[in-house]
C-alpha cells in the first residue's frame, strides 16, 4: 500500500495498526512532514515500524522500484498539485506504478458555500483547484477509460440533497 502525499502520517499511521497490511510506503515532498511522521512513528512497536517506508519524494515522480503497490491511495492530496501536473500524476500512477486498486479523495468545490469558503477561494490556500462533481467524474472517467481501469466516484461525508458531499472519492480498480 502506497499513500502519495502521507504528510505527517493521519492515515499511515491508522493504516499501520493494522497486521494484514504486509507493507506501507508514505511519500511526501514536505521534510517537515517527514519528519514529524518519522518522530510520530517511533513511537511504535519495531515490528509494525519495520513494514513502513517513509520516503520524501513527489506523488508525481514516484520510484520505479514502487510496482509492486497493490494499492495506492491519494487522500485530499490531489489538489494540491498544479492542474498542469495532472498529465504527469495520471503518468506515475497509472502507468508508472500501475496499482491493482487507486483510491483518491479530493474537496467537492459545490459545498464550499455551506463552509462559508467564498467563490473565489479555496477551502485550504496550498490548493491549486478544487473540482465540483462532475469535473471530478468527468477527469476520473477519463482516466480510467485510458488506462484500463474501472472506475466508482461517490460522495464522502454525507450528502447534501443539492450540492452531494463535502469530499468526493474515486476507487479505480484495474480492468479484467
Amino acid at each position: 500500500m502506497m499513500d502519495l502525499g502521507c504528510g505527517d502520517g493521519a492515515l499511515l499511521l491508522d493504516l499501520v495498526k493494522d497486521r494484514s497490511i504486509e507493507r506501507i510506503v508514505g511519500i511526501d515532498q514536505s521534510k517537515a512532514a517527514i519528519e514529524v511522521l518519522r518522530h510520530r512513528l517511533a513511537a511504535f512497536d519495531a515490528d509494525l515500524r519495520e513494514r513502513v517506508t517513509i520516503r520524501l519524494g513527489s506523488m508525481i515522480e514516484p520510484q520505479g522500484h514502487d510496482r509492486q503497490i497493490d494499492l495506492a491511495v491519494m487522500c485530499e492530496t490531489i489538489e494540491h498539485i498544479a492542474p498542469s501536473d495532472l498529465s504527469r500524476l495520471e503518468k506515475a500512477v497509472f502507468i508508472q506504478l500501475m496499482p491493482a486498486t487507486i483510491l483518491i479523495s479530493t474537496p467537492n468545490r459545490e459545498f464550499n458555500d455551506l463552509l462559508g469558503v467564498p467563490p473565489h477561494r479555496f477551502r485550504h490556500p496550498d490548493h491549486r483547484f478544487e473540482w465540483d462533481r462532475a469535473g471530478f467524474h468527468a477527469w476520473a472517467s477519463g482516466v480510467a477509460k485510458r488506462r484500463g481501469y474501472d472506475v466508482d466516484v461517490s460522495d464522502l461525508g454525507g450528502a447534501h440533497p443539492l450540492l452531494g458531499g463535502p469530499s468526493q472519492m474515486a476507487v479505480f480498480r484495474k480492468a479484467a
